[in-house]
């Protein structure tokens, strides 16, 4: 068991602790909630005017239907809403070939756009199939090697490392003649139900009412990968999305605060060695991400850690990776050599770009050369690999200076500064239902159970130090235009920011889960239809994700899961009812 929790014996008093030891809330410590009222001692009954409002003043907005697509009040305050709007439009649109300014899809893609996998703003939907364009479906595919090895060119590879044939998000779309990286029909989803918990407790409450637990076990057919070479020792595991709301709250948390917490925990708790490096009781070396300017931050995005800042990662990446839509700072592709060289292999491609692409208009021209099937052959697997910094002036020189483009951007550095004022602008809605009895109840509970462990509830922002892009910052410099910052906030997101491990059956790829934020997320059957929860949508509620912390003894969060198992039907009820109401 994780030595962590030993040490937070009793309910009440470690239901204090979580707030007393935290220095943003400690009222010693001159702590002070969103709208100046002080931390109560009686809060673990009832909520300071503070929590009701989520994101802090400046990052809470109104609950309305489309709430999780509302701007933040910053955005009001700072006069960007009109700029909001227009990187709103990059996110409901699709991108495509030619119109302007969606311009730029291809030529192998993960989605066409944002909301497949962000249905209304929100987290993903749980999918019985692989369908890239299926509305809601936030799967994104984690292909991996399960074991460590050598792969086809001798290269070795670690254990849990991804595959390097196919992106590390891999796509399943591409533009005629190519095929894409991964064939849909050959990805297989099948629900499995568990039987019986390895812990030990019954799929049953004590009080009679039952639950279920379900996982998903993935395949993909070796003859789907259109590669050369084809991967081999490899899993699949999905990871769904979760809300755009808030995330530019989260980008505004500062690192220093996350090492306060990360050596909080690491007094009583094993963390990821790839975050922390325990001897030294400071970040590991590869907790620090290098951004497109050369510099460094900490990693804090996706479940898996890969991402330090928003405008560098979840959105910023996101906005060039899934659909191939190139910028000022990202004149290369996200492609890999194993898929370019099985396209110019294919005699179908190379013959199709033979018979269409000598017009100059056409999107296939680039590959075209002296029209001869071996210039065609070679042009196709230099042009779709170029997928590094290093091949941006091949890049431009093909795709960028020649015509029918005629130097144009696929995106321009204003409409990129405009996607990241949006990203950065969404808000989180209020909290409801606070002055319930049975959600305070609730609150009680979760505190007492020892959720607050993991689901920190609270975070100070002091200065918002954010990062911007080199696009942007250009763009910046040259109109006076600024960027939405969330300054003197304090925030509830109920997350440490922190990795733990759960242990689940199927688990997610390295075992090693960032905590979710429960900001919102009781508002996802209103917004998106669906209330799925966890890393890949396996929790068709509240009380399932609950239990699959309590799945296996050697969870991270078992002790608390337990707790919550053999609470009253009535106790259980409120507990979800808090958590639906933050």
């Amino acid at each position: 068991m994780n030595r962590f929790f030993i040490v937070c014996a009793g309910f009440v008093a470690l239901a204090f602790a979580s707030c007393k030891d935290n220095p943003d809330l400690n009222p010693d410590n001159g702590g002070k909630g969103g709208s100046g009222t002080s931390w109560v001692k009686d809060s673990l009954a009832t909520f300071s005017d503070a929590e009701w409002l989520p994101g802090g003043e400046k990052g809470t907005t109104s609950n309305e239907q489309g709430c999780y697509s509302n701007q933040s009040p910053a955005i009001d305050n700072e006069g960007l809403y009109t700029t909001f709007k227009h990187g709103e439009n990059f996110f409901e649109h699709d991108a495509n070939y030619f119109t302007k300014p969606f311009w730029g899809l291809g030529p192998a893609w993960v989605r066409t756009g944002c909301e497949y996998c962000h249905p209304s703003y929100g987290h993903g939907k749980r999918q019985n199939e692989y369908r890239a364009n299926e509305m809601g479906n936030g799967y994104l595919l984690v292909v991996y090697h399960p074991t460590a090895g050598t792969d086809a060119n001798g290269k070795a590879y670690a254990a849990n490392s991804y595959i390097s044939e196919v992106t590390g998000m891999p796509q399943t779309k591409a533009m005629e003649p190519f095929k894409a990286p991964i064939d849909e029909s050959g990805i297989h989803i099948t629900w499995k139900n568990v039987s019986s918990m390895p812990s030990g407790l019954p799929m049953k409450f004590p009080d009679g009412e039952s639950y279920s637990l379900i996982y998903p076990e993935v395949t993909i057919d070796q003859s789907a990968f259109n590669t050369d070479p084809k991967p081999t020792n490899y899993e699949v595991r999905l990871e769904s999305t979760i809300g755009m709301y808030g995330t530019g709250l989260l980008d505004a948390i500062s690192q220093d605060s996350m090492k306060v917490q990360y050596q909080r925990e690491a007094q009583h708790a094993a963390l990821n060695p790839g975050m922390w490096n325990a001897a030294t009781n400071d970040w590991a070396a590869s907790a620090w991400y290098p951004l497109a300017d050369g510099t460094k931050r900490v990693k804090k995005f996706t479940y898996a850690m890969t991402r330090a800042t928003l405008l560098d990662g979840p959105g910023g990446n996101a906005i060039w990776n899934i659909t191939n839509v190139t910028r000022s700072d990202r004149h290369y592709l996200y492609t890999t050599k194993a898929w370019a060289k099985a396209m110019s292999e294919d005699d179908g491609v190379v013959s199709y770009i033979q018979q269409q692409g000598k017009s100059l208009t056409s999107l296939l021209h680039p590959y075209y050369g002296d029209g001869t099937k071996e210039s065609i052959a070679t042009l196709v697997n230099k042009l779709l690999g170029l997928n590094s910094k290093s091949d941006s002036a091949t890049y431009r020189k093909y795709f960028v200076d020649a015509a029918p483009w005629n130097g144009q951007e696929e995106m321009t550095d204003e409409n990129f500064y405009e996607f990241g004022i949006w990203h950065r602008g969404l808000g989180v809605p209020r909290a409801r239902n606070l002055d319930s009895e049975e959600v305070q109840r609730g609150k009680k509970l979760f505190y007492q159970m020892g959720c607050t462990s993991c689901h920190r509830p609270s975070w100070t922002i002091r200065k918002d130090d954010v990062w911007i892009d080199p696009a942007s910052k250009t763009y910046m410099s040259q109109t006076g235009a600024k960027m939405v910052t969330y300054d003197n906030s304090v925030i509830w997101p109920y997350t440490d920011l922190v990795q733990h491990k759960l242990h689940m059956a199927n688990n997610i790829r390295t075992g090693w889960c960032r905590t979710t934020p429960l900001w919102g997320r009781g508002l996802s059957q209103q917004e998106t239809g669906r209330s799925d929860r966890l890393h890949d949508c396996r929790a068709r509620n509240v009380v399932e994700a609950i239990m699959w912390h309590a799945y296996s003894k050697e969870s991270d969060a078992y002790w608390a899961a337990k707790k919550f198992y053999y609470l009253s039907k009535k106790d259980r009820d409120a507990v979800v009812a808090f958590i639906n109401a933050i």
